[in-house]
C-alpha cells in the first residue's frame, strides 16, 4: 500500500510531532509512506523534514508562496499522477484546501482528511464553506478527539459516518529520564534550593495557550507558597506576558526558558503541569506530563477533558478563570501524596488510552478498510 502525507509546516507542534510518530511506524508495517511538504519561502523547516528523512519517509517538498495558490493543486495533482497512491491523506488547512482536489483530479483510490484543532477561525465565513465542501471530497476524516469529532459536524457539516475518532499517541519509556536527576538539574540551572516546587507551563506563547490566566493564577498563590513558575516556550506573545510578570512583581518568581528540546526532562522536574488553555484540539503536550507522573491543573475545554480524568490525573478549571486556576494549583501544593498519586494514575491512563500503538493500530486498519471497501 503507498500513502502519500500532505502537510503545511511552519515548524513542530502537535501535528507534526504525531506524523513524525505515525509514519515511521507505518512504514515499518509495510506501507510505502511519502510526505508532501508544503513550507513557506523563507521556512523550508529543515529539522523537521531531516527527522522524516531519518524515518526513512520521502519528502516532496513544494514551496507555498501565499494563502490563495491556486497552481498548488495541480502540482500535488502531478505528483499523485506520479506516484499513483492508493491513499491520499491530508492535515490541517492548506493541505486540505489544495492536496484533497489534487487527490480528486489525479483519481487516487482513497483520500482521508484529518482534523487536529478546532480554531475559531474555522467557524468564519467562507472557511466553514469551503471546509462543508472539502469533506464531501473526502471519503473519510480522523478527528483526534470526540471535541474534534462534533465541530466537524456541527461546524463544518462534516457527515458523521465519514469521521472516524483516533487519539494521538505518544511512544514513550517510562524508564528513560531519571525523575530525581532531572529535578536535581532545573534547580541548579536555576539557582533554586532543592526541593523547591515548581510549576510548569510548555507550550508556544500565543493567545490560544491562555498564559496570561496562567500568571494571573501564580500571582494569586506566590504568597502562599514558595513555589516558582517555569515557562519554556516562545512565541508572539512573549514580550507581553513578561511585561505583565514584571507588572504583577513576581519577576523573581517567574523563569522564561524559551524553547527547550529537553521537554521530557522538564516535564519530569516539574510538581504540577499547567495549560490553561483557551482551546485545545487535543494537547499533545499532557501527555508528556502523564509520561513523567506529573500530575496536571488544565481548562476544562475541547478535548482535554477527554485526556485529563477531572481529580484522579489532574484538576480541570473553567477556562479564562484566574482565580479557579489558583485554587487548583494550592490543592496540590498543599498534598504531595495526592499530587503523586495522580502523576501515578496519570502515567497509567497514558498507557492504556494513549499509547502509540493503539493508535497506529486504529490508523492502519482504518486505511485496510477502507481500501479494501473501493
Amino acid at each position: 500500500m503507498r500513502v502519500v502525507h500532505v502537510i503545511k509546516v511552519t515548524g513542530i507542534s502537535g501535528a507534526e510531532r504525531h506524523l513524525l510518530t505515525l509514519l515511521p511506524a507505518l512504514q515499518a508495517r509495510g506501507m510505502e509512506m511519502h510526505l508532501a511538504l508544503l513550507t513557506e519561502p523563507d521556512n523550508p523547516v529543515n529539522e523537521f523534514a531531516q527527522a522524516m528523512q531519518g524515518g526513512g519517509i520521502t519528502i516532496h517538498r513544494f514551496t507555498i508562496g501565499h494563502d490563495a495558490d491556486a497552481r498548488m493543486a495541480w502540482r500535488l495533482r502531478d505528483l499523485f499522477y506520479q506516484l499513483l497512491p492508493d491513499i491520499v491523506h491530508t492535515h490541517l488547512l492548506h493541505a486540505d484546501l489544495y492536496g484533497i482536489p489534487g487527490a480528486k483530479l489525479a483519481g487516487v483510490p482513497v483520500i482521508i482528511t484529518s482534523r487536529h484543532n478546532d480554531n475559531a477561525f474555522r467557524r468564519r465565513f467562507p472557511v466553514r464553506q469551503v471546509n462543508g465542501g472539502l469533506w464531501r471530497m473526502a471519503d473519510a476524516g480522523i478527528a483526534i478527539s470526540d471535541s474534534i469529532a462534533r465541530f466537524a459536524r456541527e461546524v463544518e457539516g462534516a457527515p458523521a459516518h465519514k469521521i472516524h475518532r483516533i487519539y494521538y499517541g505518544l511512544d514513550f519509556d517510562p524508564n528513560a529520564v531519571d525523575r530525581g536527576e532531572a529535578r536535581h538539574a532545573l534547580r541548579h540551572e536555576l539557582d533554586l534550593a532543592e526541593g523547591t516546587p515548581i510549576i510548569g507551563i510548555v507550550c508556544r506563547l500565543v493567545e490560544q495557550k491562555g498564559v496570561l490566566y496562567g500568571l494571573r493564577a501564580f500571582w494569586q498563590i506566590a504568597t502562599a507558597s514558595p513555589a516558582h513558575l517555569v515557562i519554556a516556550g516562545d512565541g508572539l506573545l512573549r514580550d507581553k506576558l513578561e511585561t505583565e510578570v514584571q507588572t504583577l512583581g513576581i519577576a523573581d518568581r517567574v523563569h522564561f526558558l524559551g524553547w527547550r528540546e529537553d521537554v521530557p526532562q522538564l516535564m519530569a522536574a516539574f510538581d504540577i503541569f499547567l495549560l490553561p488553555s483557551l482551546w485545545e484540539g487535543f494537547g499533545l503536550v499532557l501527555l508528556e506530563a502523564m509520561a513523567q507522573q506529573t500530575p496536571v491543573v488544565a481548562s476544562a475545554v475541547s478535548a482535554i477533558p477527554e485526556i485529563v480524568a477531572e481529580g484522579q490525573t489532574g484538576l480541570l478549571v473553567p477556562p479564562r478563570n484566574a482565580e479557579g486556576l489558583a485554587g487548583a494549583l494550592l490543592t496540590l501544593l498543599n498534598d504531595l501524596p495526592l499530587a503523586r498519586h495522580m502523576g501515578l494514575m496519570g502515567q497509567e491512563r497514558l498507557e492504556t488510552t494513549f499509547s502509540a500503538r493503539t493508535m497506529i493500530e486504529a490508523t492502519y486498519r482504518l486505511y485496510h478498510d477502507l481500501l479494501n471497501s473501493r
